[in-house]
């Protein structure tokens, strides 16, 4: 009978063989090729330059974003817009958020530093959205003439 090699301490049953241990890892490096990680999905958060109308038009942005909503067939659960109020240079900005099945958008505006922030995260639940995402933001930046500032891409 072959000679157990040194045991290994296990809180819940006491001993484990080096054998046995061995079974287990290589069974841990099956399952991670078997079953990769999960990944909840991709989060961009940006911020672009772009001219200062586009920027203080909400309403423009709404129709834009209900169309894009269904463009990647999406699903919108709620929203919320909110225009600030003029100032000597002209309209105030807004902001607009839009919760989705999948997650958010939202956008910041203000036209007077002809800037915007914008976010997009969806999730990665039923499919990869991590296109989608991409396709938003590109379609977004499109929209508004903007010129790209800072862009991070997390991948959650």
């Amino acid at each position: 009978m072959p000679r157990p090699g040194p045991a290994i301490h296990c809180q819940s049953s006491g001993q484990i063989t080096t054998r046995s241990a061995n079974y287990l890892a290589a069974a841990l490096v099956l399952r991670s090729f078997l079953m990769p990680p999960y990944f909840p999905g991709l989060h961009i958060l940006a911020t672009f330059t772009a001219p200062p109308l586009a920027l203080r038009d909400a309403e423009a942005c709404r129709a834009f974003f209900d169309t894009q909503v269904v463009a990647f067939g999406l699903e919108k659960v709620g929203e919320a817009y909110h225009s600030f109020p003029a100032d000597t240079s002209g309209a105030g900005g807004f902001t607009a958020v839009l919760a989705l099945t999948e997650s958010h958008l939202s956008i910041h505006t203000w036209p007077e530093h002809g800037l915007a922030t914008f976010d997009v995260f969806l999730s990665n639940f039923r499919r990869d959205n991590a296109a989608t995402v991409r396709g938003i933001y590109a379609a977004t930046l499109a929209f508004f003439g903007g010129t790209e500032q800072a862009k991070t891409e997390v991948r959650r």
